[in-house]
C-alpha cells in the first residue's frame, strides 16, 4: 500500500513539473504509459523541445493540505480540484478545505529541494462567508487571521530555509463568482461587493477589514503583519 501511494503521489503531484522543470519524462511516467498501453511517439525533436523549452520559476496556489491514509474508511474532505483524508489536528473552513499555514512552508521546501527553481505563490486565501454590517463595514478578521498565519510561514521559509521565493499574490482582490462552487456567497477578497447567490444586489462595493490590513502588509513589504 505504501509503495501505491508513493507512486501515485509522483503522478499526481510532480509529473507536470517533473517535466517542465527538468524538461524531460520521468522514468515513472513512461512505465506508467507502458503499463496503459499509451503508445506515444516521442521523436527526437520532441525530446530537444522538451529540453530547451523548461520553465524559469514555478508558480502555484496553495489554499490547503491533504493527507493520505491506507484506510479506505477514512472521512474524505473535499478541495477544489481534488479529495483527500481529513487531518483531525486542522480546522477547517466553512467550506471544509482543512487550514494548514505550516503545510506551506513544507510545500516551499518541498519545491524548492526538488527543483532549486525560484517560486512564486499565485493564490492563497480563505473562502468565507461576509457579513456586512449596517455601517458599510465588514470586520473579516478571520481572513486576516489566515493570512497572517500563511505569511508567517512564507517568511520562515524564506529567512530560516532558504528558499528562494519571488513573489506572493493572494486571492483575491475583490469578491467574485467561486469557481470551485458556483457561489458568489463564498467571498475571498478585500473588498466585498454587494451581490448574492441569486445576482441580487447593487454591485456596489465596500473595503472589508482585510483591505486596511493588507495595504498595510504590502507598505511594509510584509514586515508590519498586526
Amino acid at each position: 500500500a505504501d509503495m501505491v501511494l508513493s507512486n501515485q503521489m509522483m503522478h499526481d503531484r510532480w509529473f507536470f513539473c517533473d517535466v517542465q522543470c527538468r524538461g524531460h519524462y520521468p522514468a515513472y511516467a513512461l512505465k506508467m504509459f507502458e503499463r496503459k498501453g499509451f503508445n506515444i511517439n516521442i521523436t527526437e525533436e520532441d525530446k530537444k523541445i522538451l529540453a530547451e523549452g523548461t520553465v524559469d520559476y514555478i508558480g502555484f496556489s496553495y489554499y490547503m493540505s491533504t493527507v493520505a491514509s491506507a484506510d479506505p474508511g477514512k472521512q474524505r474532505i473535499n478541495g477544489n480540484m481534488l479529495q483527500g483524508i481529513q487531518n483531525p489536528y486542522l480546522r477547517v473552513s466553512e467550506w471544509g478545505w482543512q487550514i494548514d499555514p505550516i503545510g506551506l512552508r513544507l510545500s516551499l521546501n518541498q519545491l524548492y529541494d526538488r527543483y532549486q527553481l525560484p517560486l512564486f505563490i499565485v493564490e492563497n486565501g480563505l473562502g468565507a462567508q461576509d457579513h456586512l454590517e449596517v455601517d458599510g463595514r465588514v470586520h473579516d478578521f478571520y481572513r486576516i487571521d489566515y493570512l497572517r498565519a500563511h505569511i508567517e510561514q512564507m517568511i520562515l521559509a524564506v529567512e530560516e530555509d532558504g528558499v528562494d521565493l519571488m513573489g506572493y499574490t493572494p486571492w483575491g482582490c475583490i469578491d467574485l463568482v467561486s469557481a470551485s462552487t458556483g457561489e458568489m456567497s463564498k467571498r475571498y477578497g478585500f473588498i466585498y461587493v454587494d451581490r448574492d447567490d441569486n445576482g441580487q444586489g447593487t454591485l456596489r462595493r465596500y473595503k472589508k477589514d482585510s483591505f486596511s490590513w493588507y495595504k498595510k502588509v504590502i507598505e511594509s513589504r510584509g514586515t508590519d503583519l498586526d
